[in-house]
């Protein structure tokens, strides 16, 4: 979408009676092709090119979205959102971005486009090789399916207060899901991938194979008595306990007052040694940006930095309403104002790999799916249902199900201990995780 498009959309509303006014155009394109016990079954294709305009009469302000770009389409955007701005109920804190924040010169190259577009045929290849893989592992007795796709998006922000900016990313993956099965029991796997480059995916057959070995290793689980143990969060899904501090650090939740870290800023929060970063200008992230999703300079943080809490998660509103500065973490879809968001968030790696976690725990849980989260936002009180492993002696013992997992955060992160086996699989990464002591719910 041509950025003279978008600054004609800006123009119109400031003439249509708008005093600020901001537009963001979305291109895609995807292609996907799903094959399920050795038949293709699903063939999918995207193409859209949509349109998005926020604009502030005063304090009041209103977005409007659509996917028809012609004039006349244009022309009653613009008008649309105008007069949902003038019915709007005031917001103190409404508003474009400072300017003087505004990314500005050359934008960092993050080397976030692989222009190579595999063809269906290769596409095809893939879903069935990783299919393939992993209905080849023993003790595999159907299939969920094989999965591979390419995509390619270009995002655009133009704004009244004079920012222009462009970003364009590709996408690549190939996932197998997979059934092992003895007697009546079943139990399934999953694995796949998805990076900015076509050459950094690992290949079809070994996200296959591991797809297999997952769903095989869960058979024969048990449930087990309530206890209290240490726990380990593999690598894989380590992240999902630290996603609770990420809301409880976001701007918003400051702002209303309902984050169990409100008063922790500057406080040691984590073990010292522990540190949490968020870098929007990784090469190749899954979650890069040159600018936020305001146009806002964004950069590198060290979120938790020798386990203190360095920063809120702030964009334009919630920054006002604090009174200080945007962090440049706005994140925002072509409808609604902007909320908060990391870019790409990782919890830095410790010195020891995850059986030497076991080791140090003795006996305990190894987590390895969770499901149902449940958390008090203003008490930091969560807990989880959980599948996983029983190990003794710091070594795997066998499989477990039906667990729930509880604590309070505040204490869980202040006894968290990362592990060494980091692996960058996506937009927020952690390595494996030791909390020891924590309450676990059986039978």
């Amino acid at each position: 979408m041509d950025e003279n498009l978008l600054a004609d959309v800006v123009a119109a509303a400031l003439k249509a009676g708008a005093d600020a006014a901001e537009a963001v155009g979305a291109e895609r394109s995807a292609f996907g092709v799903n094959v399920r016990l050795g038949e293709l079954e699903e063939v999918e294709r995207e193409e859209s090119r949509d349109i998005g305009l926020r604009v502030f009469v005063g304090q009041r302000q209103a977005t409007v979205s659509g996917s028809d770009i012609s004039a006349e389409a244009r022309a009653k955007l613009v008008e649309r959102a105008v007069a949902m701005a003038r019915l709007a109920p005031e917001d103190p804190y409404a508003g474009l971005a400072d300017p003087s924040l505004y990314a500005k010169g050359a934008l960092p190259d993050l080397d976030l486009f692989d222009g190579s577009e595999p063809t269906p045929e290769t596409l095809e290849a893939r879903a069935r090789a990783a299919e393939d893989a992993a209905r080849a592992m023993p003790r595999i007795s159907n299939s969920e399916g094989g999965s591979a796709s390419h995509s390619s998006a270009v995002w655009r922000l133009v704004t009244s207060a004079g920012f222009s900016g462009t970003h364009r990313a590709s996408g690549f993956s190939v996932g197998a899901s997979v059934v092992a099965g003895e007697g009546d029991e079943m139990e399934s796997g999953y694995d796949g991938r998805s990076t900015r480059w076509q050459s950094d995916l690992p290949s079809p057959e070994a996200i296959g194979a591991e797809a297999g070995r997952r769903a095989a290793a869960r058979l024969g689980a048990r449930k087990i008595a309530s206890t209290t143990a240490p726990v380990i969060f593999e690598n894989r899904l380590a992240t999902s306990l630290i996603g609770p501090l990420i809301g409880a650090i976001s701007g918003p939740s400051i702002a209303r007052g309902t984050s169990f870290l409100k008063d922790k800023l500057g406080q040691q929060v984590f073990a010292k040694g522990i540190r949490i970063t968020d870098d929007p200008h990784k090469v190749r992230g899954l979650g890069s940006s040159p600018f936020d999703d305001e146009g806002v300079a964004n950069r590198a943080w060290d979120l938790i930095d020798d386990g203190v809490l360095t920063t809120w998660l702030m964009n334009t509103s919630s920054a006002r309403q604090l009174g200080l500065a945007s962090t440049g973490h706005a994140s925002r879809g072509l409808a609604g104002p902007a909320g908060v968001s990391t870019s790409n968030l990782t919890v830095q790696p410790g010195d020891k790999d995850q059986a030497a976690l076991m080791r140090d725990a003795g006996s305990g849980v190894l987590i390895t799916s969770m499901f149902g989260p449940s958390l008090n936002g203003n008490t930091g009180d969560w807990s989880v249902g959980c599948a996983g492993f029983w190990f003794e002696g710091g070594e795997i013992a066998y499989p477990v199900n039906e667990i729930t997992v509880a604590g309070n955060l505040i204490d869980i992160y202040a006894r968290l201990v990362p592990g060494s086996d980091l692996e960058i699989r996506g937009s927020a990464n952690a390595p494996s995780i030791l909390v020891d002591g924590l309450a676990i719910a059986g039978k």
